[in-house]
């Protein structure tokens, strides 16, 4: 049984939950192969001009699915889904919305990187911990993150891994508006506004300001074929064994 909530079409805003099939606030292969399809049929949808992602309740995504990363079996499979789901994001022609409610960890964080606009409960955290696990960031946010934050807000983010409050957040650029309580109808309202604005114009706008997407695509390949070669180093196993059995 699924107790994954499955995309729904509110008027022309499409509302994602990012989470695993079995109700788990994480992602793996088959969350990656199923966000991945529906950002696609989402980009060829007329009806959808407009997607939200949101999280489950009181927690927006806290990251990859550990068990997938110590697992070598899964390894193929992950760093295709990873790739086609990353690539995807990157080039969706459409605006994409994020309601943050609660913590936003690793690859639940640098998604948000590729959102338009990040609305944030009050409480809300972000988390980029891959250096501390041996890993490289994801997602092309090697390049998005700098762009957005500056590099020195990039560096510490990155590097330090340490916690940010919804406040730093936002005052660093990655959260563009803070709400009391659910973050939910506040995103769903700014939905709204952007559905109502003239499509093409729309669409040329956003197309402009984000750029070149093929720079995007090539260092997002670069950085999976890093973090491809960490899980297949001993060293970084061990590291991510654990803490792994910290976490259970």
């Amino acid at each position: 049984m699924s107790f994954h909530p499955e995309p729904e079409l509110r008027g022309h805003t499409l509302v994602v939950t990012v989470s695993s099939h079995d109700g788990r606030p994480v992602l793996d292969r088959h969350a990656y192969a199923s966000l991945a399809r529906t950002f696609h049929e989402a980009a060829i949808d007329d009806d959808v001009r407009v997607v939200v992602l949101r999280g489950l309740a009181g927690c927006f995504c806290l990251g990859g699915d550990f068990s997938e990363f110590l697992d070598a079996t899964k390894h193929q499979q992950l760093i295709a889904a990873v790739t086609d789901m990353f690539r995807m994001l990157a080039t969706f022609p459409k605006p994409v919305l994020a309601c943050v409610d609660g913590d936003a960890v690793g690859v639940g964080c640098t998604i948000l990187f590729h959102c338009d606009m990040v609305i944030a409960s009050k409480g809300s955290t972000f988390r980029v911990p891959f250096v501390d696990f041996g890993l490289v960031p994801d997602a092309a946010t090697s390049i998005l993150a700098p762009q957005k934050l500056g590099y020195a807000g990039a560096f510490r983010f990155f590097c330090l891994g340490d916690t940010l409050g919804v406040d730093d957040a936002k005052a660093l650029g990655l959260v563009g508006e803070i709400v009391e309580g659910s973050a939910e109808e506040t995103t769903l309202a700014r939905a709204r506004q952007l559905a109502k604005k003239p499509v093409a114009a729309l669409l040329q706008t956003r197309g402009l300001l984000k750029g070149d997407t093929d720079v995007l695509c090539d260092r997002i390949d670069h950085e999976i074929s890093l973090f491809q070669q960490a899980l297949q180093d001993d060293a970084t196993l061990k590291r991510l064994q654990r803490i792994a059995r910290l976490a259970a």
